[in-house]
């Protein structure tokens, strides 16, 4: 799947005047691409759109014109971009409560290496969590990490052709396993795949 690149993105002019329709797309995109996995844990999948999205908007706020500062923005963001074999995702865990919030993710130590996903007729693929850096600690994980899921050709070609797509987490403190994900998102994240 091809990057973005700096020749690629809008200028923070034609951003302003894109901005409105863009993020209505970019949010019903996301609606798409967005599979919740019990009340607290959502994975939001990526692909160019969402990443575009976050970009444009880093941009926005900082008001980064400069080349350099471009460019740092689309090394940190490109590689959550699926590269035709995979899947990427940003996991978000969420609990409103502060105090809640702080316990949990005390219990939720490791949770990212836990999630995976089963193409069927096949077994499970665990996450690799978090490569650009690590996001857990020695009392808590982090409440976003960045996940991708390696598919074999077998995998991505039953996919495909119609083969249910099952999602889930495999921590004690937060056990959850969805046997097909909605057919709007499954086709959504096929189209990620050669």
């Amino acid at each position: 799947m091809p990057h973005l690149t700096r020749s690629t993105l809008w200028s923070l002019e034609e951003y302003a005047e894109r901005r409105p329709t863009f993020r209505q797309e970019v949010m019903a995109h996301k609606r798409r691409r967005t599979v919740h996995l019990g009340p607290n844990v959502t994975l939001l999948f990526e692909d160019e759109t969402t990443v575009r999205y976050q970009i444009q908007e880093m941009l926005r706020i900082e008001r980064t014109f400069e080349a350099a500062g471009i460019q740092d923005e689309l090394d940190v963001y490109n590689p959550l971009i699926p590269d035709g074999g995979n899947l990427k995702a940003t996991m978000l865990i969420e609990y409103p409560d502060p105090q809640e919030r702080a316990a949990r993710l005390q219990a939720l130590r490791g949770i990212e290496r836990t999630v995976w996903l089963r193409v069927e007729g096949h077994g499970p693929v665990f996450a690799i969590a978090d490569e650009d850096l690590e996001r857990e600690n020695d009392t808590k994980t982090s409440s976003v990490h960045f996940l991708r899921f390696e598919l074999s050709k077998a995998m991505a070609t039953a996919l495909k052709g119609g083969a249910a797509l099952g999602m889930g987490i495999d921590h004690p403190a937060y056990p959850v396993a969805l046997d097909e994900i909605a057919p709007e998102t499954q086709l959504a994240l096929v189209s990620d795949l050669q």
